[in-house]
């Protein structure tokens, strides 16, 4: 069965960044499309980047620029890249796969990871 595991999360100071990653198996990795959430406390859970098999990418504005989604087939790995690190990046983050083909972040996708931790203090 499809698994996701994320690793990577911590705190972090303004400015700072930190790579989150997402193991993968139980499926064809570089035929799916897959995607980066977060979910702040209280708030809904929000798209952040998604790449298709092709290495198509796809951002949420709030993140352009700053945030690099990225993949490794031969590792079945995903990653996201987090740069200038900001507070209101606090949240948990979500690694999701779908097998559809159309991919972006506010597809719809069908498994998730359990979610790692992002903290970023002012």
């Amino acid at each position: 069965q499809v698994q996701l595991v994320e690793s990577g999360g911590g705190s972090v100071q303004a400015g700072g960044s930190l790579r989150l990653s997402c193991a993968a198996s139980g499926y064809s990795f570089s035929s799916y499309c897959m995607g980066w959430f977060r979910q702040a406390h209280g708030k809904g859970r929000e798209g952040v980047a998604a790449i298709d098999g092709h290495g198509s990418t796809s951002y949420a504005d709030s993140v352009k620029g700053r945030f690099t989604i990225s993949q490794d087939n031969a590792k079945n790995t995903l990653y996201l890249q987090m740069n200038s690190l900001k507070p209101e990046d606090t949240a948990m983050y979500y690694c999701a796969a779908d097998p559809s083909s159309y991919c972006w972040y506010g597809a719809y996708f069908g498994y998730w990871g359990q979610g790692t931790q992002v903290t970023v203090s002012s």
